[in-house]
């Protein structure tokens, strides 16, 4: 048959597929984990309970039967999914407003059928206030565990070792200045040799910052390749996926979870070029498809959970970045495929309450949400305009960079033997980067520290090499510095950071998709913000030097306070992010609540959209885009338009040379003969059609359904054998006497899937595939049964159409 369109069940994948496809091992990797088929299920699967009620029928028309039907109880498994399948929405959202049907109706019968009608409108906003305290509160245990153990890498705290180094120096009575040279801390070097100078305790603190780092970051691969192969990478582009409607089970799953809050840990405090905010997005996911198990309404249907989902996302990034309405807008702009108003609503509250949860437990000491709080005290010049959208084009350029370089070596590392030693691959990757990161301080820090003291607009307090500016104090006014002169200090933190910038311009490439939890967010904003620092200290000194130059002389008087490089290195972090990930709106909000600064907004915006205009001008896709299509998932971006002028007729299967379609007739095939298809075929469902000669359409038939359905029939009803009859009809046709019962399976049956005619352009039915999100469509001419068009046909027609590779399409 060469209609693999309907495609397929899961275990004729694993039979014929696999060892026929030329494109190896790569069709069984997920973001860099390779899928073990055999792994035994680490969670109630994302769906394997009874899909609902079986008098389902499409939109739920079909009337009760008064005959005896072998299905009116509904059967386990009937109206669930394989793994790797794609959910039929239409289906789910019917079944939804079935049962939503029914519980109204019957909450006016009684009191305890209204409570239980109350409680079911309740539940969603429940699940929420659950998904938001237990992401919060594992948020804070990832920030203090992460902070604790990177500054473990440096030295311990005999206060108590469980101090990370600011807590260790709070009961201190050091100066301010001396802050950071309290006696409780003592680095390895003094703990080991009583002293920290000199030439062998600067290399014996080396060592031991190289040894902790690849200590972290080995403990991290093995868990996650032992016990959790779903735990690497980012998850984001995985997570997309599955809102659209894609199962990949065990990939939200209780030890997908487990494995991953610990590995993240250890992945950021290993210092590689990683942020802890794409993965935090999984890890609340995980809370809410592990949540959801304790609601029915939740747990046997596909689409609901998936509305869940979406707002766990946005309590994912709420955590992340202590940025709520931000995290809500992510959901919304980046992830979610299907994003009602109430899933909006939702979003909010779980935002809100991860937030909240954050917050009470303060991991960062200083009573903030925020990461990076920003006081800046001078607003900003028309002017500097110019200097933000050169930002705004660094970060366009950067992003398209990155993309196409980490995709390149994503896509080797795929192809070649490097993918088989992915423990060797993290084990060189962090000893490069702790051993050049050592020796620059910029590189030594964590990057969030990093990114906090390159925001910072310098104060008088200040002892930070950035801000070590020739003082003349004649001309302060209150809290204002005036643009000074820069010192020896600041010079050599240039040479530093410039150097730093080169470093995590190509480390972070070579990082990204490795197999530990990696993100991508912290390190897109560190590369933005060393370059904004950069470019903002060189203007600010072009100000004081050249302040009677034409475009200064009318707001930069000598003396005054005009230029602020922390500012820049903020605009430059959100260009960076938007040239990476394509986000511009959620981007502009997450940027002014993670710094609290409100008055640069428009800054914000001009380089944003700049970064993304040049980035769309190079490629069009954003980083967890290309990381879908590299991985070959069955993703129908709703963003872009189809634009070519083919027909249904070109699409469908069978093509003109093809075997005719299999299908199955209403009333005239006998229980073996529908064993025989199901055992000669693997789609993942048949047209039923009046008969053969007709080949009217009357319904469409679930593989896995009839399955069941037989099966169970066989054991539990009397009569039934390989020559009975199976029909799809309300009345079992007319049969002598002598013959054996029959089994009626019309309760199983679609009698309402989605047909559109031969002659239908592709672009409507690209269109109905996105926002209907079906799993398959009929072709019809004249009302007689063509062909059929699934979501992979559609996936293929469009990759062919852009000239990629159609079977690069992996999975159904």
């Amino acid at each position: 048959m060469g209609l693999e369109a309907l495609a397929m069940d899961q275990k004729g994948y694993r039979r014929g597929s696999f060892q026929s496809s030329t494109s190896d091992e790569d069709m069984l990797e997920i973001a860099g984990a390779s899928l073990d088929f055999s792994m035994a299920d680490d969670d109630p699967p994302l769906d394997r309970e009874v899909g609902g009620f079986s008098s389902y029928n499409g939109g739920g028309m079909n009337g009760t039967s008064t005959m005896m039907d072998f299905l009116e109880e509904p059967l386990p498994g009937v109206g669930t999914y394989e793994d790797f399948n794609t959910i039929d929405w239409v289906r789910e959202k019917s079944r939804d407003r079935d049962r939503h049907r029914e519980i109204t109706s019957r909450s006016k019968e009684s009191t305890w059928a209204l409570i239980h009608s109350v409680s079911d409108a309740f539940s969603g906003w429940l699940l929420m206030l659950l998904i938001g305290l237990l992401a919060g509160s594992l948020a804070g245990l990832i920030d203090i565990s992460a902070h604790w153990m990177t500054d473990l890498k440096e030295g311990v705290c005999l206060a108590g070792f469980w101090f990370n180094h600011e807590h260790c120096c709070w009961k201190s009575n050091t100066t301010f200045t001396d802050r950071d040279k309290c006696p409780e801390w003592k680095s390895w070097s003094q703990l080991i040799l009583g002293h920290g100078e000199g030439a062998f305790a600067y290399i014996l603190n080396y060592f031991m910052y190289v040894m902790w780092a690849l200590l972290f970051s080995l403990l991290a691969v093995l868990l996650v390749k032992g016990f959790a192969p779903y735990a690497c990478g980012s998850g984001i582009p995985e997570i997309k996926t599955i809102l659209s409607g894609f199962i990949i089970r065990g990939y939200l799953g209780k030890w997908t979870l487990v494995i991953k809050t610990i590995t993240l840990v250890l992945a950021v405090s290993s210092g590689l070029s990683l942020g802890k905010e794409g993965p935090l997005v999984h890890v609340a996911c995980c809370c809410g498809n592990i949540l959801c198990h304790l609601f029915t309404k939740y747990r046997k249907n596909e689409a609901k959970r998936r509305e869940v989902l979406s707002a766990a996302a946005a309590a994912g990034v709420s955590v992340a970045f202590g940025a709520p309405i931000g995290g809500v807008l992510f959901s919304l702009e980046e992830v979610s495929y299907y994003f009602p108003l109430k899933t909006l609503w939702r979003s909010f509250f779980a935002a809100l309450v991860a937030a909240f949860t954050l917050r009470s437990i303060n991991p960062f000491g200083n009573s903030r949400l925020v990461l990076f709080y920003v006081e800046f005290h001078m607003p900003w010049h028309l002017l500097e305009l110019v200097p933000f959208i050169l930002l705004g084009i660094f970060g366009g350029l950067w992003g398209a960079f990155f993309i196409r370089s980490n995709i390149a070596w994503c896509r080797r590392r795929k192809t070649t033997k490097l993918g088989k030693y992915p423990v060797l691959e993290v084990f060189v990757v962090t000893a490069i980067t702790a051993v050049l990161a050592f020796p620059n301080e910029y590189t030594r820090m964590s990057t969030s520290e990093l990114i906090s003291e390159l925001f910072n607009d310098c104060g008088i307090l200040d002892s930070s090499k950035l801000c070590e500016y020739v003082n003349d104090f004649n001309s302060t006014k209150g809290d204002d510095l005036p643009d000074r002169a820069a010192g020896p200090g600041v010079y050599t933190a240039m040479w530093q950071l410039a150097l730093a910038l080169i470093m995590k311009v190509f480390i972070t490439i070579f990082t990204f998709g490795m197999k530990v939890p990696s993100g991508l967010f912290i390190p897109s904003m560190a590369v933005g913000a060393i370059a904004g620092r950069l470019l903002g200290v060189a203007v600010e000194q072009l100000a004081f030097y050249h302040h009677d130059w034409a475009i200064f002389s009318g707001w930069c008087s000598p003396g005054a306070d005009c230029i602020t490089p922390g500012l820049y290195a903020m605009v430059g972090a959100a260009a960076c992010l938007g040239g990476v990930t394509r986000m511009t709106v959620s981007l502009v909000v997450i940027m002014f609540e993670l710094t609290g600064g409100l008055e640069y907004i428009v800054p914000l915006m001009a380089a944003a959209m700049t970064s993304k205009w040049v980035a769309d001008a190079i490629g069009r896709e954003g980083i967890y885009d290309a990381h879908i299509r590299l991985n070959g998932y069955p993703f129908l971006e709703a963003k872009e338009e189809f634009s070519h002028k083919t027909l249904a007729m070109d699409v469908m299967r069978p093509r003109r040379n093809d075997p005719p379609l299999t299908v199955i007739t209403q009333d005239s095939m006998t229980v073996e003969d529908v064993e025989t298809i199901i055992n000669e075929t693997t789609y993942s469902g048949y047209p039923v059609v009046v008969s053969r000669e007709s080949q009217r359409l009357v319904g469409f038939v679930l593989r896995r359904d009839l399955i069941i359905s037989i099966e169970n029939a066989r054991k539990k009803q009397d009569g039934i054998v390989s020559t009975s009859i199976i029909y799809f009809t309300d009345h079992s046709p007319p049969l002598p006497p002598s013959s054996p019962s029959m089994l009626k399976l019309r309760s199983i049956l679609d009698l309402s899937p989605f047909t559109v005619t031969d002659q239908t352009p592709m672009e409507i039915v690209v269109d109905i595939f996105r926002k209907l999100g079906l799993r398959q469509c009929l072709v019809t001419h004249n009302g007689k049964l063509l062909g059929i068009i699934t979501k992979k046909d559609v996936l293929k027609h469009i990759a062919q159409l852009a000239n990629q590779d159609p079977d690069s399409i992996l999975f159904n």
